[in-house]
């Protein structure tokens, strides 16, 4: 398995890919997913969504993985994949496995797509996300407190 230094390094390479699977991946749940409900909507709202209409959220029984072997297992690494994760956000597409603590995790992921959009979409906060996700760690990524503090029961 790579270091996170080892990613950190690989990370220019690696960037064009993971934002090529981040987009395709929104694509999917713009076709697939639902709209946001009325309370869900307000909730976005409530975290700094701009564009909840936007939102859409798939319900998956695992959450996407790339393709690509090299992405796959740099992700794994540094903590954004596996099956302990219960959801993920990809712009405006969040993907949710459904269970316990759906509202709090909804209401983090939301605050991710906040985020996204603050920094102009997939392309702007990608780079900025896993730089942190590298330099702290995924749990102490300053994006990732942020989305905790707005995690909602």
């Amino acid at each position: 398995m790579p270091s996170l230094s080892d990613l950190a390094g690989a990370l220019p390479l690696l960037l064009p890919k993971a934002i090529a699977w981040a987009e395709s991946q929104e694509r999917r749940a713009r076709r697939r997913g639902r709209l946001l409900s009325p309370g869900e909507r307000a909730l976005a709202v409530a975290v700094g969504v701009a564009e909840p209409e936007r939102v859409r959220v798939l319900l998956v029984a695992g959450l996407p993985e790339p393709f690509d072997a090299a992405l796959r297992a740099a992700g794994r690494e540094a903590g954004l994949l596996g099956p302990g994760m219960a959801g993920m956000t990809l712009g405006h597409a969040v993907f949710l496995r459904p269970g316990p603590g759906f509202r709090r995790t909804l209401s983090h992921e939301l605050r991710h797509v906040a985020q996204y959009e603050e920094n102009g979409g997939i392309a702007g906060f990608l780079p900025a996300y896993l730089r942190q996700v590298l330099e702290f760690g995924y749990s102490s990524a300053p994006l990732e407190d942020d989305a905790r503090r707005h995690e909602a029961d």
